[in-house]
Formats: structure tokens, sequence, C-alpha cells
């Protein structure tokens, strides 16, 4: 043996010493991921050992390895595309190794498959009675937009929302966040699609619209759009569609914080703070945000702060309670159209608005084996001011009661009822006589709706809604369909629907044009679409084509009865047909694709609705770096009808892209970029949009 290898085996055995007396109280935690659905092993998953500084990343087949000290440990899980999971470990005293495989939960797939808003009652989208999109948690965090309806507007084929600068909509003439679904609303006239929170309708008790600064990103755990009626369920302002915020809530034991900060151009800054707490039976979610920018034109801030807190807690193991509260202040200014005639009218920040809401929410929810459902009471108010005089206070309140009955095997009996109550008091010279005078109309509803499946692939549904109006009486809504489930991951599904809306307060006793003699707006849907899931969970594709007729629209027309010049009347009705494809597809564990196209043919151009939108977007994880990039083409969007009923047209390209960088797991660094095209193009008549913008920002996440 030489003198060399002699040297070689005392300093192999004195390492081997050392890091023995360095390891004596530590043992190995190994295992594996994988998709719970398939079996595959996922690589590149991060294992973060709770409150300690210990971490691992899943190799290429699955495995992790950590060295911990013995005590005990709450083991996160985390992986794009899958939702994070934690899982309690303790190492005891003379352990040698512990070993914990874990399956994960495609996000796409759980959060697509199971509805709220199709019937009031959980269930599997392939049979949910209505077309549902969802846009899940992973996707609202991954925007920079503190205001989940452009989050909306990006992602889903067939809903659109306009905007005007870089935050915020503004309210009163030179205000945005008209929404339209396939064609239908986006105007000033009509307001034919109902927001919800949590299922309770949101719309300003006087004129009958939703307040679209008020919904903030960081309460919002998952977003339902109904394209097509759902008045069926909700009534009014449903003609349309139905969007459902449905608030964050804390579901994991113990504290969790979120918080982000961002600066970027116009001197745009945005804060959020949002944390929870669960122990038991008692959950509390509560959170703060603010937004304030310059504006990308002179004169065109904005400043809005938003608190929320909900409070859950579980009496037993069939009835929960929750409540929840949020206000929102915000102060808008308004720059005026390019197009005005005496653009010094807006220097120095003459037009302005300033909002006050406050909503409160109330839910008791019941569940058992054979029925769920639940009573919820809502309450909003707001108090608004305007520099032209104009000063308001409105209310909009009701109760509903909903309950799902599964009598026997594969059958679902839903039922519900609903009363409402909304106006407001308005103060303005133009009002005359009814300035300052509280007006209020009340509604009455309620609904069945009964689902059958027979032989497991073939599900029937048919309802009916009556509402009655304290102006103008009653109105019957019925619906009825069929979905097919072929036995290949794959659904066909058929409808027809019925959609309304009721004149608003506005529109029946407010300025010049008011009419009471008004009726409801009706619409009839019909539908066909075909869905297929992809293999192991990694998405799916539905492509649908539809037909809308429309009738008896509130139009303001020439009045033969002078003064006043023109007045509301049922005169206008419309005709569409068109498709949507929407695909989403995780290609790889670390790289996921969108694709969506609509197209609707109008046989009126409307205001606000584009008549094509194609969305394509990616998002690519590499180790602690996560790259996203969307595409939004949008053509043949009117802003503006002009005399000899002449329409003005914009057709725009929208990229955005961001990169994040993790260098720990509570902490995510990030830059955005929108308009890397530096496209010039108009959402709202006279705003043009700004140019490239940018922000940059942190995310903190414990």
């Amino acid at each position: 043996m030489t003198r060399f290898t002699l040297i070689q085996r005392w300093t192999v055995g004195i390492l081997a010493l050392l890091l023995s007396v360095g390891l004596a109280n530590s043992q190995t935690l190994t295992g594996k991921v994988t998709d719970q659905a398939t079996g595959t092993a996922l690589s590149d998953v991060a294992v973060v050992a709770g409150k300690s500084s210990k971490g691992a990343v899943t190799d290429q087949e699955g495995n992790y390895r950590l060295t911990l000290e013995p005590g005990k440990y709450s083991l996160e899980f985390r992986h794009v595309g899958y939702h994070h999971q934690r899982k309690e470990v303790t190492i005891e005293e003379g352990t040698t190794s512990v070993k914990i495989d874990i399956g994960l939960v495609p996000e796409i797939y759980r959060q697509e498959q199971i509805v709220v808003t199709a019937s009031k009652t959980g269930m599997h989208r392939d049979i949910a009675p209505m077309n549902v999109s969802v846009i899940n948690s992973q996707q609202i965090g991954q925007s920079t937009e503190s205001n989940v309806l452009p989050v909306i507007s990006g992602q889903i084929p067939g809903v659109f929302v306009t905007e005007r600068g870089v935050t915020g909509f503004g309210l009163a003439g030179g205000s945005a966040g008209k929404i339209s679904i396939r064609g239908v609303g986006g105007s000033d006239a009509s307001f034919p699609v109902l927001l919800l929170i949590d299922g309770q309708p949101q719309f300003m008790g006087m004129m009958g619209h939703a307040l679209p600064d008020t919904y903030v990103s960081t309460d919002i755990e998952k977003v339902e759009v109904v394209k097509g009626p759902a008045s069926i369920l909700y009534g009014t302002n449903a003609m349309g569609g139905a969007i459902n915020l449905i608030t964050r809530r804390q579901q994991d034991e113990g504290f969790d914080f979120r918080g982000r900060v961002m600066y970027g151009t116009f001197n745009t800054q945005k804060y959020t703070v949002s944390s929870g707490f669960k122990k038991d039976n008692l959950d509390v979610t509560a959170s703060y945000n603010h937004d304030q920018t310059d504006g990308d034109r002179p004169n065109s801030d904005f400043n809005i702060d938003n608190g929320y807190l909900r409070v859950g807690y579980k009496l037993n193991e069939h009835f929960s309670v929750d409540g929840n509260v949020s206000h929102s202040s915000f102060k808008a200014y308004d720059p005026g159209s390019i197009y005005a005639p005496n653009p010094s009218a807006f220097d120095n920040k003459s037009q302005w608005v300033d909002i006050q809401r406050t909503n409160a929410y109330f839910t008791l929810t019941n569940q058992f084996d054979q029925s769920e459902g639940g009573l919820k009471g809502y309450y909003m108010t707001g108090d608004h001011s305007i520099y032209d005089g104009w000063r308001s206070k409105d209310e909009n309140m009701g109760i509903s009661l909903y309950q799902g009955l599964r009598l026997f095997s594969n059958n679902l009996i839903s039922f519900g009822a609903d009363i409402k109550k909304y106006g407001g008091r308005g103060e303005a010279p133009s009002l005359g006589a009814r300035s300052g005078e509280w007006i209020n109309v009340n509604e009455l509803g309620g609904y069945v709706f009964v689902q059958q499946r027979f032989f497991g692939r073939l599900t029937l549904n048919a309802g009916l809604r009556y509402d009655h109006h304290s102006v103008f009486g009653g109105t019957w809504v019925p619906q009825t369909g069929a979905a097919f489930n072929t036995g290949f991951h794959s659904t066909i599904k058929a409808s027809l629907s019925k959609g309304f809306r009721n004149p608003t307060v506005r529109e029946l006793y407010l300025f010049p044009p008011a009419n009471a003699s008004l009726e409801p707006e009706k619409l009839w849907n019909y539908e066909l679409s075909y869905s297929q899931d992809f293999g192991q969970g990694r998405g799916n594709a539905t492509i649908t084509v539809y037909a809308i007729d429309g009738e008896n629209l509130i139009m303001v027309v020439p009045n033969p009865n002078t003064p006043p010049p023109v007045i509301n009347m049922n005169s206008g009705s419309f005709y569409h047909t068109g498709f949507e494809l929407d695909a989403r597809y995780r290609m790889t564990d670390n790289l996921s694709v969108q694709l969506g196209y609509s197209f609707v043919d109008m046989d009126t151009p409307k205001v606000g609705a584009p008549g094509n939108q194609l969305l394509m977007g990616a998002q690519y994880r590499l180790g602690k770096f996560e790259v996203m990039s969307s595409l939004q083409v949008v053509g043949d969007l009117y802003t503006k009808v002009m005399p000899l009923n002449e329409m003005v047209s914009e057709s725009f390209a929208n990229l955005t892209g961001k990169i994040s960088y993790r260098p720990v797991s509570q902490v995510t660094l990030f830059f955005s970029g929108e308009n890397l095209l530096n496209q010039e193009y108009q959402l709202q008549y006279g705003y043009p949009m700004p140019g490239t913008t940018m922000l940059t920002g942190m995310n903190i996440n414990f």
C-alpha cells in the first residue's frame, strides 16, 4: 500500500467521523411527489419544511430529500398548475429516516370542474345546466391587476370590459367598466350583465349598474362566469349573463399572510395586505387595498381604498354561518374626451367624482347527504358626489332562500325564492320635482329547477321562474337543456333559455327621458357546445355556437308628446349569432398554454362589444423563475355611434408580459409590462389607452 493511499484513507476516515458527529441528531426525510389523478412523477416541486430554513426541489423522478432535526414540521408542497398542499410530519428521536409521499391536485382540474352559479348547488361542470367559465385563484394571483374585471376580460372568450386608462374606471360621463357578454351589454343605456359577490346581486340601487372599481382581486378566490341568461336563478340584470365573484376564505389551520407592493408608470402605486386565521370551526379573513396613480393624461388622477372582513363559523357537521363586510372609498378625475370642443374645461381637475360604497352579507348554509342549501341576506349602500352638483344616496337589499334536494339516484331538484328592494335619492336641478325624493321598487321571485341523469351519460334539465315587479307586474322565465357524456372524456350540451332585465329606477323616474310605463327587456338564447377533457388532468377545450334573439330593448327616441324632446321606449330588437373556443393545456410540468377565440355577428353593432377577440397565453416555469405572456387581439370594437348611424370602430393587439423570481418560498419579485407593442387604441370613445406601461413589485406570502 502506497503512502499516498494511506493518506487518502486517513482523510476519508476523519471526514466521515466529523460528519457523523455533525449529523448525530439529524434524520433524513425522503419522499415522492406525483400527480394525484394520474400518478405521474412531478419534477421541480418546491418542498419547504415549516418555519425552518430547510427546503428541497424534486428531481425528474419526483423524489426529494431533506435533512431535519427531531421535531414537528409542516411540509409545504408548491408547484405551478397544482394546489399548494401542506402535510404535518413528526421526526422522532433516534429515527434514521422518514418517508412521506404525496399526490398533488391539478389546479385546472379541480377548479374548472366544480361550479356554483350553474344551480346554486355544487355540481360537476359537465352536467351544469348553463355555460360556465372559471378563473381560479392561481390565474387571479398571477395578474398584476388589482381589480378583477380586467382579468376576466383577458381570460374568457366572449366577455369584454371597457377601460379608459392605466387604472380606475371612474363614474358618470367619462366612466368605463361596461361589461358585455356575446355582444349583449357594454353601452351606457343598458346593464344586462349581473355582477354578484358570493351569489349576492351587485348594482347601484338607482342607476342599476355595477360599481366596477370596488371589485378587488385580492379578496377573490374564484370567478365563475355564466355566458348566456342566468335570469332563472337571479332575476333582473342577468339577461346577458352573470359574473359571480367568490370571496377568499381561510382554508388551512393557523395564520396566513399575503402582501403585495407595486410601483410603475405614471407614478402608479398599488399596496395590498391580507391575512387569514383558522382554528377549529372558526375562520377569519381580512384585507386592505390601496391604489393611486397620476394617470396617463393630465387631470386623470385616481385614488381608491378598499377594506374587507369575512368571518365564518361551522356550527356543527350540517350548518355553517358566515358574514362579510367591505367598504370602498375612491376619488376619480375625468380628463375629458380628447375630442371635446373646449379642452380647457377639464383643466385643474375640475371634473371629479367622490364615491363611498359599503356592502354587507350574511349566509346560513346547510349540507346533508341528500340536501344542501342556504339562506342569504345582503345590504349595500352608497354616497355619490359629482362635480356638477349631483348628490345621491342609494340602497340595495334582499333575502334569498335556496335548497337542492337529491330524492333518488342521479336526481337534483333545486328551488328558491328571493325578495329585493332597491332605490335611492338623488339631488340635482335636472330632476325637477323628484329631486331629493326617495324612490324604491320591489321585486319578488321564485323558481324551481329539476335535473335528472339517465344511464350514467344523459342529463336532462328544465326550470321555471316567476318574477313580480312592483311597477309593471309579472314575468315568466323558462329554461331547458340536455347534456350527453360520450364516454371519451367529452360532453355535448344544448340549452334553450330566456333572459330579462327590469327597467332601472333611473329609466322609470329620473331625468327627462324617464318613462314609468316601460316593460322588461327580454331575449331568448339557443346554445350548443362540445367539451373535451384531455387525459391526465392536463386541461380541456370547449367550442360553443349560439343564437340570441332579443326584443323590447329600452332606447331613447324622439317624444311625440313634447316636452321633453326624448323619452325611453321599448322599441329596440337585435339578433346575434356567434361561436367561442376556449382551450387550456398543460404541455409539460413547467409549461401551460391557453387559446381562446370569440366571434359574434350582430345585426346592429353594439358600442363596447367587439365583433371578434383572440386570446393567447403561455406560462413557463424554470426553477425559481416564471415567465408569462398573453396576447389579446380585438377587432371591430365600436366605440361610438355618429350622426347618420355611422360607427367608429377600433382594432388592436395588446401584448402583456411578466417575469417573476422567487429567491425564497415566501417572497416573489416580479416585473411586468402592458401594451408592449405600444398600440394606439381606444376602448372608451375619446379616451386613448396609454402606450407601453411597466410595473415592478414584490409578493410576500407566509
